[in-house]
């Protein structure tokens, strides 16, 4: 079954199973591997890629749910002051250890900012609770975030 949607600003259109999740058409199908695997159970985050604006968990979300619509990832997320934003203060505040689960803190950090400009920790609390780093830094991310904020404000 072909599904066609946009994929950071282009279009796209993949023959794949209409249950295949967006995850797996990503970096199986189009080799966009910026996006990770984490827990496949949508509870870690890692694999978090905007759908329409929206921060979803591509591991547990299938690619007929992409159809007509709009894909941005990782690879794609600083192509705006927003993203470029969030991704000069992650480097400011040295957020990555291990890295891993980095696109998905991006991407999930940068759908907060596009819904609440300047989010209170609560705030960032509640966006970021999806999101499992094991390397602990939280605190970092929440920085990162508040000094994103102030940056595009």
């Amino acid at each position: 079954m072909s599904i066609r949607f946009t994929l950071n600003g282009q279009s796209a259109s993949v023959d794949v199973d209409p249950s295949t999740p967006i995850l797996w058409v990503l970096r199986d199908t189009l080799e966009l591997t910026g996006t990770k695997f984490g827990c496949g159970i949508a509870q870690c985050g890692a694999c978090t890629v905007h759908l329409n604006g929206q921060a979803i968990r591509s591991c547990v979300t299938p690619i007929t749910a992409a159809a007509g619509a709009s894909i941005i990832t990782i690879e794609a997320v600083a192509a705006d002051r927003l993203g470029q934003a969030v991704q000069d203060a992650w480097v400011k505040h040295d957020v990555a250890q291990c890295g891993y689960c980095q696109s998905g803190q991006v991407m999930s950090a940068t759908a907060l900012l596009r819904q609440t400009k300047k989010p209170s920790v609560a705030q960032i609390d509640a966006a970021m609770a999806g999101n499992i780093c094991r390397c602990g830094t939280y605190e970092r991310v929440r920085a990162a975030i508040l000094d994103a904020a102030t940056a595009i404000a």
